[in-house]
């Protein structure tokens, strides 16, 4: 049987090295094909896979004697720290030994990373940083979501191909709807910036465009997809995590208030812990870097065995699903009929 590999960033994260390689555990007892290249400080990662058992042969080690911290400068920590974990493991994958790379670790290195030692993939001048959010009818795609604060339109338009990509190729979702974030549903709606974006993709062939969509029907799941720069989309998903919590929090104030709500929390209980299962980012496992020339999945930071179990299976389908090629593919014929015009 041939063995796929994985790289992971076995010191990034809060819960590293530990989660990391129980996450790699669980991932390899459920596929027989996966091998798990844990990137990190060899004693130490010896000492955690010494009880893995049945799959202790799958766990390959790579030793690195440097961990890049939350509170470095993503460029010069990348640059300077050669023998990093995320750099071990991401040019695993620019090496061709790894077909993808995983880490927990800080966001900006992993974007740095990405672009510095894997590369963007032809006609993408910004790689997106994505999340699959929960929606009430289905979940939806937010790109960017941090990693452009500033923005032109054409960075809008190849992060809407980037989404779609991924949407239809990773997640299923045919001809996926993709939509632009915006104060009102018409074409001249918005500042500069949303209006020559919304030209743009209203011109192109390659993707399916919906329109505008405001920001009321956003958490609805009207659409699969939606596009905004990174600092709106950053504010929209901040608010969103800090919504969802919020009303968790009053349901259970209400709840707790009378016995009538206890009684009824109580025969809500199992829908309740549907709900809860819904908006638990750990299911998802992460989410791909977008326009790079290979797979980089970043799980959160403070990522559990199960995400990381998650991200590795996530990491898979995206190699499977060839997003980079087909990226590329889809901006060389929007390149082209652009020129033609």
């Amino acid at each position: 049987m041939q063995q796929r590999i994985v790289a992971l960033d076995a010191m990034g994260g809060d819960n590293a090295p530990e989660a990391i390689v129980e996450g790699s555990v669980q991932a390899l007892r459920k596929r027989q094909d996966l091998t798990v290249l844990l990137c990190g400080p060899e004693e130490k990662l010896r000492s955690l896979i010494a009880e893995a058992g049945d799959v202790k042969d799958r766990l390959l080690i790579e030793p690195a004697s440097e961990t890049i911290t939350m509170d470095e400068s993503p460029m010069l920590a990348v640059r300077r720290k050669k023998d990093s974990s995320l750099v071990r493991a991401m040019m695993a994958v620019k090496e061709g030994r790894a077909e993808a790379c995983v880490s927990a670790g800080s966001t900006g290195a992993v974007l740095a990373g990405g672009i510095m030692l894997i590369g963007r993939i032809r006609g993408i001048d910004r790689p997106a940083l994505n999340v699959l959010i929960p929606g009430r009818k289905k979940p939806f795609l937010l790109l960017d979501c941090g990693a452009n604060v500033d923005c032109q339109s054409k960075y809008l338009l190849q992060f809407a191909l980037m989404g779609s990509v991924y949407m239809e190729k990773v997640l299923g979702v045919k001809s996926p709807d993709v939509r632009l974030a915006n104060i009102g549903l018409e074409a001249e709606k918005g500042n500069r910036l949303a209006k020559e974006t919304w030209q743009l993709m209203h011109s192109q062939n390659v993707f399916r465009f919906g329109g505008n969509i405001e920001a009321r029907d956003i958490p609805d799941g009207a659409c699969d997809v939606v596009v905004c720069d990174g600092f709106d989309g950053n504010l929209l998903l901040k608010y969103t995590e800090g919504m969802a919590s919020s009303l968790a929090g009053v349901l259970k104030d209400e709840m707790l208030a009378s016995t009538r709500g206890k009684i009824g929390a109580l025969l809500l209980k199992p829908a309740l812990k549907r709900f809860k299962a819904r908006l638990n980012a750990d299911e998802v496992g992460g989410s791909p870097l977008l326009g790079i020339r290979g797979t980089v999945v970043k799980a959160h930071g403070n990522a559990r065995a199960m995400t990381i179990d998650n991200a590795i299976s996530l990491a898979l389908r995206t190699v499977d699903g060839q997003v980079p090629a087909r990226i590329e593919e889809g901006m060389a014929q929007i390149l082209k009929d652009q020129q033609q015009e």
